[in-house]
């Protein structure tokens, strides 16, 4: 069965200049070039060292570039939208400088564990800000082709939700990330325990364990969460960071299996990152009396950089009124950082003891 697949994100009505905060590699290879794409106004942006705030403005054509938060702030237009693209221990300050009610972006995760994410719960429900957070493979062109054939109801119940990455992760290009105590979950992984939960809900409990690698000094790089859903729903999430032996059996996929389908996505950007290879988008729809039979679609687009076109269009809409849903806001992605913190929790804790089994 061929079906005509939409997928691309609704953009806003009105033009909301954008204020960038921060201007590290994912504004160059992510932000700045889905902007461009989408036709959005970029006003200004500021950094802490501003030459690479002033080397982005010269190759983006970006007007402003400011001196500090505050003056970026003072001279931003009336209905700017601010896109912080900074690390979490700098969230608390800069949203506390953003005027009161504004529409904001904010970069993942929700900040360095749970109670750093509370608190910016709490500061942007005081200040009443229009805040969401940059979970953009919410908005993967794959990801919204799977959900539209999903709520469409063409592959029936679903059932089964997997992410599998097995790939060799370069994480020595990310200087400020690599040193993190809890890298994999918190910084990899968070995106698929985001996505599942965008699909399923929250799960009753969760099962993980997160590893180190036994030459690196990387505090984790593989991880398994497993989602409690029930009886009948089977979502995990199995990741492998180290996997540095060539392409031949590299892995990147979400799969989807329902009642009367399944879905494949190859995410092609984690494969030979950060070059990446194609994404492979692929359905089955079981149809009465025919053998099974997997169609696959040319999307346009992917992950990075048209992505994060949909993050930034729904907080816009979001703001003039012409959607009434912040997917990621800060009220959803909460639980999100509850069901990262509950990973680490149970990966902590271990499971059952099987010597304890075994006594007597």
């Amino acid at each position: 069965m061929s079906i005509d697949i939409k997928y691309k994100p609704e953009l806003p009505q009105t033009k909301q200049p954008i204020i960038i905060i921060g201007a590290g590699g994912i504004v160059a290879d992510a932000h700045l070039p889905a902007y461009k794409i989408a036709g959005f106004e970029v006003h200004g942006i500021v950094n802490r060292t501003k030459e690479r705030a002033q080397k982005l403005a010269d190759v983006f054509g970006i007007p402003n570039v400011y001196n500090s938060v505050d003056e970026a702030v003072k001279l931003a237009p009336a209905n700017a939208v601010y896109d912080l693209t900074i690390m979490p221990e700098q969230y608390i300050e800069t949203l506390k400088q953003l005027p009161d009610g504004s529409a904001v972006l904010i970069q993942k995760p929700m900040g360095d564990d749970f109670t750093q994410a509370k608190e910016i719960l709490e500061l942007c429900r005081t200040k009443n800000l229009k805040a969401a957070i940059n979970f953009q493979l919410r908005f993967a062109p794959f990801v919204s082709a799977a959900k539209y054939i999903i709520d469409k109801g063409l592959i029936g119940e679903l059932y089964d939700m997997e992410v599998r990455v097995t790939i060799k992760t370069p994480w020595e290009i990310f200087p400020h990330v690599i040193i993190h105590p809890r890298l994999e979950i918190q910084y990899h992984s968070i995106h698929y325990v985001d996505l599942i939960r965008s699909f399923l809900g929250n799960p009753e409990s969760i099962l993980a364990k997160t590893l180190k690698h036994p030459a690196k000094s990387l505090s984790s790089s593989r991880s398994t969460i497993l989602f409690d859903y029930g009886d009948t729903m089977h979502a995990v999430i199995n990741t492998n960071h180290d996997h540095d032996f060539g392409p031949n059996h590299q892995e990147s996929y979400i799969k989807w299996e329902g009642t009367k389908g399944a879905i494949v996505a190859k995410i092609g950007l984690l494969m030979d990152y950060p070059h990446g290879v194609p994404d492979v988008f692929e359905y089955c729809i079981v149809e009465d009396g025919k053998s099974p039979e997997w169609q696959t679609v040319k999307l346009e687009g992917s992950w990075f950089p048209e992505a994060f076109i949909g993050t930034m269009a729904n907080l816009m809409r979001y703001n003039e009124g012409s959607g009434n849903v912040l997917h990621t806001s800060v009220e959803d992605v909460i639980q999100t950082m509850a069901v990262v913190e509950s990973a680490y929790q149970s990966s902590d804790i271990g499971g059952v003891k099987v010597k304890e089994k075994l006594k007597g």
